[in-house]
């Protein structure tokens, strides 16, 4: 039973190496404004494997979006992901770090009613990293399918404060308050200097105009941790929703931004409004013409 476990993990790893390379070397080709990966064969089909989105510390100490392959088996996807967040988990990428400290154990876990429960040892309780690794915990489960709510008890008792958790908790928060009054909660996805995860902040600051307002002109703003919209000129003119999509149009500054180098500072724009908008897609428009757009996954 022990040699043949090996031989799958040997098996595993190289076909993921294979996989990894093969990825790299298979041009992108553009189709109906969309961008569309040309491969020869399904990463799951090949390895039992499957991509999770999972949120990781980068080198400044910010949760990044990343994705790690685990194995194929709904019936422990939730541990495997759990595990993944430890500070020594070996499926970590390179750059990256865990915040679950290893001595903690998920006792359990149950998914009732798109509600996850996670019951964790007594190890869990550290007052120092508490609301960071629940935040990263959250935003690290909700990317899951079915899952809408999560809530942490600690040796069977549940934690009150952590009940029913959804994307308003926030992640990376910063507070830029001068008085209890207009205060709105804004989420605004950047790129780390890496150039290879999105980083989202949520913003708590005093302002009482629409998000979508906010979320550009943060973007224009200089960060000295995290890249945003390279043209300080680029303006969003006009926005408008209609049945569950939102239009947003741009002066011809935004053109800048639609190189290859660039497309990922789009798809920022698009991870921002799907954090605060109940919106399936993001139509960006330069001048009233459609450029891109993004659906929510």
């Amino acid at each position: 039973m022990l040699k043949r476990r090996a031989i799958k993990k040997i098996l595993i790893t190289t076909l993921s190496m294979f996989i990894i390379l093969t990825i790299y070397t298979v041009p992108m080709i553009s189709k109906s404004k969309e961008k569309v990966l040309r491969t020869n064969f399904e990463i799951g089909e090949i390895t039992g494997l499957q991509s999770i989105t999972v949120y990781l510390l980068n080198s400044k100490n910010y949760f990044v979006k990343t994705e790690i392959l685990i194995e194929e088996k709904k019936e422990n996807q939730i541990e495997k992901m759990i595990e993944s967040l430890k500070i020594d988990s070996k499926e970590i990428p390179i750059g990256l770090n865990g915040y679950l400290s290893k001595e903690v154990k998920l006792l359990s876990f149950n998914l009732d009613q798109e509600e996850l429960v996670l019951n964790f040892s007594k190890e869990f309780l550290n007052p120092k990293v508490e609301e960071q690794v629940i935040s990263g915990i959250v935003y690290s489960c909700l990317e899951q399918d079915k899952i809408k709510w999560v809530s942490f008890s600690v040796e069977g008792k549940p934690l009150e404060k952590y009940q029913k958790l959804t994307k308003e908790f926030g992640i990376n928060k910063e507070y830029f308050l001068s008085s209890r009054e207009d205060i709105q909660k804004v989420v605004i996805y950047y790129l780390d200097h890496s150039n290879m995860y999105y980083v989202p902040i949520t913003k708590y600051i005093n302002d009482d105009r629409e998000k979508i307002e906010i979320i550009i002109e943060e973007l224009r703003k200089t960060h000295k941790d995290l890249i945003s919209l390279e043209n300080i000129h680029t303006e969003l003119l006009d926005y408008r929703e209609i049945e569950n999509v939102l239009f947003l149009n741009f002066n011809e500054y935004l053109l800048e931004e639609n190189e290859d180098a660039s497309e990922k500072l789009l798809q920022s724009i698009a991870y921002s409004v799907f954090d605060n908008y109940d919106v399936q897609m993001v139509m960006l428009e330069v001048n009233g013409k459609s450029l891109r757009y993004f659906h929510r996954k």
